[in-house]
């Protein structure tokens, strides 16, 4: 009787072996990978100027934002693999979240990529605009934190990323790539309201490379699609309810054995609606030069200067201007490991729109805001000066 039921047992399993086969995760079959990384950087830091004060501080996430995440990849056969990237930003001097509510706040998609075809991802993504004209702007090779341009208005920085948004990148055809994204604003009835899009080209010869890019966003405030957009420094925060804004970049950069010189240039508009504070488009513009040069293996030092002008709107007829000079020194103690320095000084001249109140706008002289680390702490006055020395690890 009990080779009988260890037989009717045996025959069982083996019939639900294809089955099984089908529930299983392909990873037990397919080749697959998942990768755990991030980046942990402190420093101490000086600033000349904070709301009327010079500060001796510790600040974090400056080289590079403090962060961790997973990347994984799974080959599912004919040349095409499965992709998905989680990503978490922390403050690394408190162990508190970039982003409260958000567990990934800097990137969560999952999509399809082929070397011939492409790749789609689905999710919480960064721009096309980011990914290809900021990897040669000011921010490719200046960290954002100093060398970012002022308050980051351009969003050439970290600070744009699009919810419920698809992104296909083309493969490299030639040196020649570009990609698009459309955020999906999921307002039922109107397809339209609250979407995002944006799309960029880049085209890459031996030493040379170039990007070009946009992007449009609609009702700034109440869409689904928009992640994080920063409106919130002392140069565009008169512009906060805008109902919608556009950006567009450009940037080259050449490589000459050691030495690397580029060039930037953005465009960004605010457009008004029914409900914003301010009457007629506000528009800014910024042109920038970026160098670097390795001196040793381990040792590069780099340099950038941007100017940025404002336009004449809303009552304003001398715009606001600024001058920022950025400076950056990395020593590579081992290929994770990176001491760094990094100095700059803006100086600010004219008149800018600025939030009163959640009720208002007002006109005031503008002040200095220097690159991505400042817009919580901003000058007094026209000048501000910030230093830092720290160290990065990557994982």
């Amino acid at each position: 009787m009990n080779s009988l039921k260890r037989a009717r047992a045996r025959a069982l399993a083996l019939s639900c072996l294809p089955l099984a086969g089908a529930l299983l995760p392909a990873g037990a079959s397919a080749q697959s990978s998942v990768t755990l990384y991030g980046v942990v950087d402190n420093a101490f830091a000086y600033s000349s100027n904070q709301k009327g004060h010079s500060n001796f501080y510790m600040s974090q996430g400056n080289l590079q934002a403090s962060k961790f995440g997973l990347l994984g990849s799974e080959d599912i056969g004919g040349g095409t693999k499965t992709i998905f990237r989680l990503e978490s930003g922390f403050n690394s001097l408190t162990g508190a979240q970039s982003s409260a509510g958000y567990m990934f706040n800097r990137q969560a998609y999952v999509g399809l990529t082929n070397d011939r075809y492409g790749t789609v991802t689905l999710g919480r993504q960064y721009t096309p605009y980011f990914q290809m004209v900021g990897a040669l702007g000011p921010t490719g090779v200046l960290t954002g934190a100093t060398g970012a341009h002022p308050g980051d208005l351009d969003a050439l920085d970290t600070t744009l990323r699009l919810n419920n948004s698809v992104t296909y990148l083309s493969p490299t055809i030639a040196g020649l790539q570009f990609s698009a994204q459309y955020g999906l604003g999921g307002v039922p009835g109107s397809i339209a309201s609250g979407s995002q899009f944006s799309a960029a080209i880049r085209y890459d010869y031996q030493p040379f490379a170039v990007a070009a890019g946009y992007v449009k966003l609609k009702d700034i405030a109440t869409s689904a699609a928009l992640g994080t957009f920063a409106v919130n420094s002392p140069v565009n925060s008169g512009y906060a309810t805008a109902h919608s804004s556009q950006l567009f970049a450009a940037a080259a950069r050449y490589n000459l054995r050691d030495l690397m010189v580029g060039i930037n240039y953005s465009n960004v508009q605010y457009t008004p609606g029914s409900g914003s504070l301010f009457t007629s488009e506000g528009v800014f513009n910024t042109y920038g030069v970026i160098s670097t040069y390795r001196i040793t293996p381990a040792v590069t030092v780099g340099a950038g200067y941007s100017y940025t002008q404002a336009s004449k709107a809303n009552g304003i007829t001398d715009p606001a201007r600024y001058h920022q000079i950025s400076l950056e020194q990395t020593y590579n103690l081992s290929t994770r490991t990176t001491l760094y320095a990094l100095e700059a000084y803006q100086h600010a001249h004219g008149k800018t729109l600025v939030a009163a109140g959640s009720t208002g706008t007002s006109i005031t002289d503008a002040v200095a805001v220097v690159g991505d680390s400042q817009n919580t702490t901003p000058s007094s006055g026209p000048s501000q000066f910030v230093g830092m020395v720290g160290l990065r690890h990557a994982f």
